[in-house]
């Protein structure tokens, strides 16, 4: 079990309160609160369909709030955008864009630069930086197109790394990836919590929770349970978010797992 735990502080990380996020009128995310400090690792897990996606987005502000409100660092996202870095899932990328590694690395610097200024010596020797951080530095002038899925996924953190974020939302960066690159993320995530970054991972490896983060958010429609991963990882939680007993190594239930949502009512659209 991994043992880290943030210093105490008066401003959370990320403040989440009374959000609700619906589609045609049926909710994805319902009255979901969550509080993460400053210098945690966070898996956010639930089944498919749970909304966790959506989360993320909802507090980046790429998909509308029906209600509810998110801090980051105790203001809006909107006055905080430089502080933050997202990785998406790689499947919503189009990798068939002709760029280079490099460039899309570089891409990390706008924020930062502003779209109107060009990034210089100092933005392209971060951007070289990152890349000998995540072993893709000889990869540089290569097409993205050209990279395995475990390379591209290793691009896109660089890309996150430059943007010098104090906090960092990932969707499913292990998702299709080899041991070896899923390791390297591992190190990677830690080396970033070490620094003080905050980091929320969507993650569905019930098995490796345990080792690779020490706090989470177990989600379906609503926020089941939130806090440390020695406290909240419990077989009641996680049966409270699957729907029933599931399939887990090292418990002593072990059978499939049943699918559901947790029921909300319907929001009224507006209010």
């Amino acid at each position: 079990m991994n043992a880290h735990f943030p210093v105490a502080t008066t401003c959370a990380a990320i403040q989440v309160t009374d959000m609700t996020v619906a589609y045609d009128d049926k909710p994805v995310l319902w009255d979901v609160d969550l509080d993460a400090p400053p210098g945690i690792l966070m898996a956010v897990i639930g089944p498919n369909g749970a909304g966790k996606t959506t989360l993320i987005k909802a507090i980046l502000g790429l998909v509308p709030m029906t209600a509810g409100q998110v801090l980051i660092h105790g203001q809006p996202y909107h006055a905080q955008r430089q502080r933050v870095g997202y990785v998406p899932q790689r499947g919503s990328v189009d990798w068939d864009f002709p760029t280079s590694v490099l460039d899309v690395v570089m891409m990390g610097r706008y924020g930062k630069l502003g779209w109107f200024r060009r990034p210089g010596k100092t933005d392209r020797q971060l951007a070289i930086q990152a890349l000998e951080q995540v072993g893709m530095a000889e990869y540089a002038q290569r097409q993205i197109s050209q990279l395995s899925g475990g390379q591209q996924q290793r691009v896109f953190l660089a890309r996150a790394l430059v943007q010098d974020a104090d906090v960092y939302f990932m969707d499913e960066p292990f998702q299709g990836v080899d041991a070896m690159t899923e390791r390297a993320i591992v190190d990677l995530l830690k080396s970033l919590r070490s620094a003080g970054k905050t980091v929320v991972v969507v993650h569905h490896d019930l098995q490796t929770v345990s080792e690779y983060f020490d706090w989470v958010t177990l989600l379906n429609v609503r926020c089941v349970a939130s806090g440390p991963v020695s406290r909240i990882f419990t077989d009641e939680n996680l049966r409270k978010t699957y729907g029933g007993r599931i399939a887990f190594v090292g418990r002593a239930e072990s059978i499939e797992p049943m699918p559901g949502r947790i029921s909300a009512p319907s929001p009224v659209i507006g209010a």
